[in-house]
C-alpha cells in the first residue's frame, strides 16, 4: 500500500501545478513579490493613493453550478464566476480587488479538468486587474465522488476609509436601479437542477444555446461598471443579487426604519427562469428567494440623482432600469 494506491497522486498534483504556472504569472500585478508554490502568496500594496485605506475580504464558492460543468465537462465558466461572485461582493462595498486565492477539492485529480478551472480563473482575474497569488488543491478520496470537485475563492480588496460604501447613507425617497444579470449567475442551481434534470441539452425558442449552456453562462463582474462612480454622493448603497435574492440582499444594507418597495415587473426577466418556475411549478415567493431573476446588481440612488446615473449606465450600452424607490417602514 502507497498513497497513490490510497487514492491520491502527489505526481497528479505536481503535473497540474506545472501546468498552471504560466497562465497564472500572467495575472501577477506590481504588488506580487512570490511565484506559484511558497507555502504564502506575498503581497506589497502600494497605498500612496489613499488617504486611509481599508483592506476588503470575501470568501466564497460556485455552489451546485459544478455539478453542471461536470456533466456537461465544460469547466472554464465556473472558474470565472468564481471570481467574479467575489469581485462583485467587494466591489459593492466601494472596493478594488488587489488578489485572490482558490481551493480546489476532488475525488480524483485530474490535471487537466483542474487546469481549465485555473484557466476560468486566470481569464476573470486579468479582466479584474486581480492577482491570483495562490491556492491549495486537495485529493481527498472516499469524501468526494471520483468525478466531483468543489471550489471556494477568497479575496482582498482596498478601499479608502471616507469612500466606503455600506448603506449608511441611504434616506427615505432614495431610487432603486437595477442592472441587468445575464442568467442565474451562481444562486438557485439546486432547485434549477432538480427541476430540469435530463433537460440539459434541449434546445428551448427564445435561448442562445441549450439548457445547459444558458445554465453555465459566467456570473458577470460589475466592476468595469461600477468603479468610475465610486466615491459619487449620488450612490448610497449597492447590493450583489446573489442567494436570498433581490429583497434578502438589499435588505442586508438597508437602516432601520426603512424598507424597499420593489416594481417586480419594472424589468425584462430572462426566459431560463420562467422555464425553472413552469417546469417545478416554482411558487413566485420562492422564485424571488431564490434567483436574481435577470439582476445581478442594486444601486441605491439619490432620488436627484437617479435619472443622471441611470443615462450614465445607459450611454454604455448597460441594461438598467429604476425598479422602486426607499420608505419608510
Amino acid at each position: 500500500m502507497d498513497y497513490k494506491k490510497a487514492g491520491v497522486d502527489i505526481s497528479a498534483g505536481e503535473e497540474f501545478v506545472r501546468m498552471i504556472k504560466p497562465q497564472v504569472r500572467q495575472t501577477f500585478t506590481p504588488g506580487v513579490i512570490t511565484d506559484i508554490g511558497a507555502f504564502g502568496g506575498f503581497f506589497l500594496p502600494d497605498f500612496s493613493a489613499y488617504k486611509k485605506p481599508v483592506l476588503v475580504s470575501s470568501i466564497d464558492g460556485v455552489g451546485t453550478k459544478l455539478k453542471i460543468a461536470i456533466e456537461l465537462g465544460q469547466y472554464e465558466t465556473v472558474g470565472s464566476c468564481l471570481v467574479n461572485h467575489c469581485v462583485n461582493d467587494i466591489l459593492v462595498c466601494g472596493a478594488k480587488p488587489l488578489f485572490f486565492l482558490d481551493y480546489y477539492a476532488c475525488g480524483k485529480l485530474t490535471p487537466a479538468i483542474a487546469a481549465a478551472v485555473v484557466t476560468g480563473m486566470v481569464n476573470a482575474c486579468r479582466e479584474n486587474g486581480c492577482a491570483l497569488i495562490g491556492g491549495e488543491t486537495a485529493e481527498m478520496p472516499g469524501l468526494y465522488q471520483e468525478q466531483d470537485f468543489d471550489l471556494a475563492g477568497s479575496i482582498v480588496g482596498v478601499v479608502d476609509h471616507e469612500k466606503i460604501i455600506n448603506g449608511s447613507a441611504i434616506r427615505e425617497g432614495d431610487v432603486l436601479i437595477g442592472i441587468a444579470s445575464n442568467g442565474l449567475h451562481t444562486n438557485g442551481y439546486s432547485l434549477a437542477r432538480k427541476v430540469l434534470e435530463g433537460r440539459m441539452d434541449e434546445r428551448v425558442p427564445g435561448l442562445e444555446g441549450t439548457i445547459g449552456e444558458e445554465l453555465l453562462k459566467v456570473h458577470r463582474s460589475y466592476l468595469s461598471l461600477i468603479e468610475p462612480l465610486f466615491g459619487s454622493p449620488d450612490i448610497r448603497g449597492l447590493s450583489h443579487i446573489t442567494g436570498g435574492g433581490l429583497m434578502g440582499n438589499t435588505m442586508r444594507i438597508v437602516p432601520d426604519g426603512l424598507k424597499l418597495d420593489v416594481a417586480w415587473d419594472a424589468w425584462p426577466e430572462p426566459l431560463i427562469f420562467d422555464i425553472i418556475r413552469r417546469a417545478g411549478l416554482v411558487p413566485e415567493e420562492d422564485m424571488r428567494r431564490t434567483f436574481n431573476l435577470g439582476l445581478g446588481l442594486v444601486m441605491v440612488i439619490e432620488k436627484n440623482a437617479a435619472d443622471r446615473v441611470l443615462a450614465t449606465l445607459k450611454s454604455q450600452q448597460e441594461n438598467a432600469y429604476i425598479i422602486g424607490y426607499v420608505s419608510r417602514v
